[in-house]
């Protein structure tokens, strides 16, 4: 034990990536655990196409926010200017101008996107949510300074406590209202609640309004990139549902959101670990200028693979059991299609360390060409997936696309000198071994899922006609 305590203790890289890993972990799995026990309180209240419905105002809001993204923190995270109060307030003006701008498009587009849809209601609920993304437009740069440094226990407890404000919101006013607007707005409480929190919370001086032209100059040669990249990662992590939206009852979307939430749960504590983690990592010891430092890279993604993989593969062999255990009868569905989305996602856990030593190093461009290489692949795909195979084809898709993206990263992750084929090699066949298990071990399942989906679309189309 002593030892272990060790290894976290003092300022060192490695004790402050060991213990910024920690609270990542400890943050992510809080949150994730809130939105569950949220989720499971919510189901009961609700109907299924109120998740549906919920799931297209975050396709628009998401998206909105991946189009505008100029990779402020991103950009202080890597900048030797990081720490300085003029590139810090300048940065801070800009996310402020984007959040306004963000709300402003959100009214904006309600209208258009409530007819694409066919869902009159979207034009009132979009502008409302857009009022949370005017107000993240106000969060203070203390909070990427703490991370830039591997900081990161007060801001995930401060994250915690503003996600229990806006989740306890939301179901009392589910309770009163019955209506997904309770949802809409406690988003905007919770957001409200962050903000506040953040201000109080974090030590360290204010923002203010400043415009620094060598700061803007910086942030723009860095960003544009990030802002390219970020808007192909709408079409990456919100394409399926935009797409499924369109193809899908409300009914099955709003199953196929629930069983995306609990499938990818492994991944998105995987994204939130690796971005934060692995840029100081890769910006402060870079593979190239030492052995120790490979070393120490290779143990840090094994480490990270196989603890992200191991839950993906584990939430493949139990979804029909946990859907079951978490929900009544109207979500069956969602147990296989957490089967199949875990193993749909698998390929991009194995893969998803090595752009961030791109952006360590300032190369906003390569990691803009794997973003977009990516994402037109997988939104191709899973479009043409779903129109000729329907929702399983498109679920397949996603971890095809990735595959078919493979080269592209290697390429680049040999340029940052990161690539570790022994890596890939072992954790995929591990995931074809383990993940051809659960598959073949739940088929039943997933074809009556199957079954039921056909059976929905048609009653739709009835409907319809």
């Amino acid at each position: 034990m002593q030892r272990v305590a060790a290894l976290f203790a003092g300022q060192g890289m490695m004790a402050r990536v060991l213990r910024s890993a920690s609270w990542l972990m400890i943050g992510y799995g809080g949150s994730q655990a809130l939105r569950l026990a949220s989720n499971l309180i919510l189901t009961r209240i609700l109907f299924p196409e109120a998740f549906g419905l919920m799931a297209l105002v975050s396709v628009v809001t998401v998206g909105l926010s991946l189009f505008s993204d100029v990779g402020v923190g991103l950009s202080i995270a890597q900048s030797k200017r990081g720490d300085e109060p003029d590139f810090l307030d300048t940065a801070w003006t800009i996310q402020v101008i984007r959040g306004f701008f963000l709300w402003l498009m959100t009214g904006l587009l309600a209208w258009p996107v409530a007819q694409f849809y066919d869902a009159p209601a979207l034009a009132l609920y979009l502008p409302i949510a857009g009022a949370g993304l005017a107000l993240a437009g106000f969060h203070p740069t203390r909070v990427e300074t703490a991370l830039r440094h591997l900081h990161a226990g007060r801001v995930t407890a401060l994250d915690l406590g503003a996600q229990v404000v806006g989740l306890a919101a939301m179901i009392l006013l589910a309770l009163a209202m019955q209506s997904v607007l309770a949802l809409v707005i406690g988003g905007v409480i919770q957001a409200a609640a962050k903000l506040a929190l953040y201000h109080i919370g974090l030590p360290g001086r204010g923002n203010r309004f400043r415009w620094e032209k060598t700061a803007v100059q910086e942030l723009i040669r860095f960003g544009k990139w990030i802002f390219l990249s970020t808007a192909f990662w709408f079409l990456t992590s919100q394409g399926d549902r935009a797409i499924l939206g369109r193809f899908v009852p409300l009914e099955v979307l709003g199953l196929y959101n629930i069983g995306y939430f609990l499938a990818s749960f492994p991944m998105q504590l995987g994204h939130a670990v690796n971005q934060r983690l692995m840029i100081p990592v890769y910006r402060d010891k870079p593979a190239d200028a030492a052995p120790e430092n490979r070393r120490r890279q290779r143990q840090l993604r094994f480490g990270l693979t196989g603890a992200i993989l191991s839950l993906l593969l584990v939430m493949a062999w139990i979804g029909p059991w946990l859907a079951g255990l978490l929900y009544d009868d109207r979500y069956a569905a969602a147990g296989p299609m957490i089967v199949l989305i875990a193993l749909a996602l698998a390929p991009a856990v194995i893969t998803m360390t090595y752009d961030q030593a791109a952006l360590a190093a300032g190369d906003s461009r390569g990691f803009f060409v794997f973003s977009a290489t990516r994402a037109c692949l997988q939104t191709g795909m899973f479009l043409a997936a779903v129109t000729t195979l329907g929702l399983g084809g498109g679920i397949a898709a996603l971890a095809v696309s990735v595959l078919a993206a493979y080269p592209v990263l290697v390429l680049l992750a040999q340029r940052h000198h990161v690539w570790d084929p022994l890596h890939d090699l072992v954790f995929f066949t591990l995931c074809v071994l383990f993940g051809g298990g659960a598959l073949h071990w739940h088929w039943p399942e997933i074809s009556t899922m199957f079954d039921q989906v056909h059976l929905l679309q048609g009653m739709t189309s009835i409907g319809a006609n």
